[in-house]
């Protein structure tokens, strides 16, 4: 069975090529769009995805509040932090918050590779502050 996966970011122009990007693969479906970490909690509880792309910085809520409740909400599901804060304390924010990836924006190349480590419950942690990965 595919992934399912939630895509969080307030802009929707980032949700829209996130969404025509992980839609080349087959096996994925992106089951929904929030644009804040409030929607973000009520979609995971009624579409229970296996994976959240969430950005930080959003109106209402940001991801690093929306992703422990998240997690409270679905302990097996994966939240990939997908975000332009570039800061060693900002990936160790996320980790306390309970997000098992953190991408840069600008690294957006290594999407694909994030999700497919996430599905099979792997971190995965990129960024320039970070070791990259071979």
């Amino acid at each position: 069975m595919g992934l399912r996966i939630l895509i969080v970011d307030d802009e929707k122009a980032v949700r829209a090529a996130l969404g025509r990007l992980l839609a080349t693969r087959k096996e994925w479906q992106v089951v929904g769009e929030a644009a804040d970490g409030a929607e973000a909690i009520g979609m995971a509880r009624d579409l229970q995805p296996d994976i959240v792309i969430m950005d930080i910085t959003m109106p209402e809520m940001n991801g690093l509040d929306a992703t422990p409740e998240i997690k409270r909400a679905l302990p097996a599901a994966e939240v990939l932090i997908f975000t332009q804060h570039d800061s060693t304390q900002m990936v160790r924010q996320a980790q306390s918050a309970g997000a098992s990836g953190y991408l840069l924006k600008s690294q957006a190349h290594w999407l694909v590779t994030a999700v497919e480590a996430m599905g099979q419950h792997k971190p995965f942690f990129q960024g320039r502050n970070l070791p990259q990965r071979e």
